[in-house]
């Protein structure tokens, strides 16, 4: 079974766009897989791209605010996971 580890939460959800705002407590990079767990909220996906004040980015770092397209509806407050396989 896969390990995880929290490395953010969903600060705020566009969904027109469906891009979801996580403030990282820990590196996140592109190519990982996240794992976002809410109260309404469960599912895995790949971090395709991310971006930082519309510049796209190959890693964020703790403290960063990032903007990744979400597969489904996050939520304020949903934790995100780094999945470690």
């Amino acid at each position: 079974m896969a390990k995880e580890k929290e490395i953010g939460k969903i600060t705020h959800y566009f969904g027109k766009i469906k891009v979801g705002i996580i403030e990282l407590t820990s590196v996140l990079k592109v190519g990982d897989k996240i794992h976002i767990k809410g109260n309404a909220t469960d599912f895995e996906q790949g971090v395709a791209s991310m971006q930082i004040e519309h510049e796209e980015i190959p890693e964020g770092k703790a403290g960063d605010s990032i903007g990744i397209k979400v597969n489904d509806q996050v939520r304020e407050g949903d934790l995100v996971f780094l999945v470690i396989e």
